[in-house]
């Protein structure tokens, strides 16, 4: 070989590196700026137990009977169901997050149970994400089945 090509083969070498190079670097850069996804939405960012408490208080306090039309029961028959299967449906707050209160949970699923809404109209309702809805109305509906299974009758 003669020196021409030794050094055209020396210079592409040196140009490819320095591409690949440029190249890792460029996709290390564009992976530190990627969009960030949140885990939670911003709707359900601002949710409190205050936010969700208010909507049934301000239910409760209301005195044409809004309450009933909204969850098709009386307050007292609310109060009771809840006192009954409250310890049940109950979860704990963690560090990340704080659980959903029974009192909330019960209404999810007596709203649901009453109207027949779809999980995505109760998610703005309540501002609690569909997936944790799904799994709510059959853990609260489970509760009440067990509670109630001696004032329950059930034709097979």
């Amino acid at each position: 070989m003669d020196s021409e090509t030794i050094t055209a083969s020396a210079l592409l070498l040196c140009s490819l590196a320095i591409y690949s190079y440029a190249l890792k670097k460029k996709r290390i850069i564009q992976k530190k700026h990627r969009k960030r996804r949140w885990w939670i939405t911003t709707i359900h960012r601002n949710r409190s137990s205050a936010t969700m408490e208010k909507l049934l208080n301000e239910l409760v306090a209301e005195p044409s009977d809004e309450f009933k039309k909204f969850s098709r029961m009386s307050l007292n028959d609310f109060e009771y169901l809840l006192s009954r299967i409250s310890r049940r449906i109950s979860k704990q707050d963690t560090q990340l997050r704080k659980a959903i209160p029974a009192r909330i949970r019960l209404a999810i699923t007596l709203r649901y149970l009453a109207t027949g809404d779809d999980y995505g109209s109760l998610h703005y309702l309540f501002k609690v994400s569909p997936q944790a809805i799904s799994e709510i109305i059959p853990e609260v509906c489970h509760a009440l089945c067990e509670v109630l299974k001696d004032e329950i009758k059930v034709r097979i």
